[in-house]
């Protein structure tokens, strides 16, 4: 569905895009994760066909970047970060003029404009003035205009940008959704932690730079730590039961890690549940024994350094 190969952009001696290879099948839903300035935003203008790369190619629903961006544009919805709005509008008069320019028929305009205010909960709101709208109606709005000629692919910069939480929750459930209508779905975004519930793909990137590419489930198990164990016990007994954990032989380091004691056991451990017999055993409650989990969030932390393009 989307697939790039050595794709390459430059600003004079700066490259915002560093020979990206990407592929994304069709229904994939894709977290596009960085830093800020890591050639994320650039990147999907490309594929919107709204910069044309320095070298590389780029392929969406098989049509070329270069040559073939009228076909591209019939395939895709982009939604950038920040988009203007026409203040003298209605939401229906706003939907209803990007409709046109769709060139969308007039006899399935109205339906096609009553379909997205539905599908975005705008219905209540559709005689309301655009300017009177909150950040995250406006956000909807905006997903409402990409949505107008039913597009195959969604690019999504930052969906979720400026949003209060109330807002994020519905701006999430509706993302859902379009998932489950099938829709190939790119999305930049900085909360990680909602994208790990959404996506099945992640690609990291960094100074434009693939880090990473593929499974959201392979990334967190390739980064986790064999032989960590991680258990929570009531306050009072933290520090009590980190002495006892790392007088245990088989036990390489007992931490305080938050509200957790984290345990490193060595290599030829093969039953971690030493760890929970020898609290269990002195008398210290257990409220948690698990071994290390690692959510998207780690991941990026522990595969980035911050760095910019």
């Amino acid at each position: 569905m989307i697939e790039t190969r050595g794709l390459t952009k430059t600003y004079g001696e700066m490259t915002a895009v560093d020979h990206l290879d990407l592929s994304i099948e069709k229904g994939d839903i894709f977290a596009f994760i960085g830093p800020n300035g890591a050639g994320k935003s650039t990147t999907m203008k490309i594929l919107a066909t709204l910069l044309r790369p320095t070298t590389g190619q780029a392929y969406v629903c098989g049509y070329s970047v270069i040559g073939q961006a009228r076909h591209i544009r019939r395939k895709v919805g982009y939604m950038p970060d920040f988009f203007g709005v026409y203040q003298d509008m209605t939401v229906n008069e706003y939907l209803e003029f990007f409709a046109a320019l769709y060139k969308i028929p007039p006899k399935e305009r109205r339906r096609m404009v009553g379909d997205v205010l539905d599908l975005t909960d705008l219905s209540y709101k559709k005689a309301a003035d655009v300017s009177s709208l909150s950040r995250g109606m406006q956000q909807r709005l905006g997903l409402a205009r990409v949505l107008l000629h039913d597009p195959e692919v969604l690019l999504l910069d930052e969906p979720a940008s400026g949003l209060d939480p109330r807002a994020r929750v519905e701006m999430r459930e509706l993302l859902k959704e379009l998932r489950n209508m099938g829709k190939t779905i790119v999305i930049s975004s900085h909360i990680l932690v909602e994208l790990a519930e959404l996506c099945n793909k992640v690609g990291i990137v960094e100074r434009g730079k693939l880090v990473y590419s593929g499974g959201i489930d392979e990334v967190l198990e390739k980064l986790r730590r064999p032989g960590i164990v991680q258990v929570r016990v009531p306050n009072d007994e933290r520090e009590r039961a980190r002495a006892l954990l790392e007088d245990i032989d088989v036990v390489k380091t007992a931490v305080l890690r938050d509200d957790l004691v984290e345990v490193e056991l060595d290599a030829e451990v093969t039953d971690p549940s030493i760890v929970a017999r020898v609290l269990l055993n002195a008398g210290v409650p257990l409220s948690l024994f698990r071994q290390e989990e690692v959510d998207l969030e780690d991941a990026f932390l522990r595969l980035t350094k911050g760095q910019v393009a």
